[in-house]
């Protein structure tokens, strides 16, 4: 691995570091005992759908996935789709099922909620 991979793979294991605390935050905030449903439904949709960011997290985990799949496309061998195609199907399903489960469940525990 050469010195630019070395600094590249150290500030995405920074990054995904920065995440994991951010969502061990969002963890906690759904462990305390007065989160009611609309409030339940409210931080599901902002998981899905961020009003203030555009994207959400699942649609921008979808988003780092395809990109990881398009690089893949580029550089496996023979171009054979063995790397690539893993990773777009798992960008679908985050986006496709993850995303619409979030959603379902958002609408069941507050069906009138605004999504904001």
């Amino acid at each position: 691995m050469t010195g630019r991979s070395r600094t590249r793979l150290d500030r995405v294991r920074a990054s995904l570091g920065i995440s994991q605390l951010a969502l061990q935050q969002v963890q906690d905030d759904l462990n305390a005992d007065d989160v009611d449903a609309p409030e339940l439904a409210a931080i599901l949709r902002e998981l899905q759908e961020d009003v203030d960011v555009p994207g959400g997290l699942l649609p921008m985990l979808a988003q780092v996935v395809s990109t990881a799949a398009r690089r893949a496309e580029q550089i496996e061998p023979d171009r054979d789709g063995d790397a690539s195609c893993p990773l777009h199907e798992a960008a679908a399903l985050i986006t496709d099922n993850a995303g619409q489960r979030l959603n379902w469940a958002a609408r069941s525990l507050d069906p009138k909620g605004d999504g904001a």
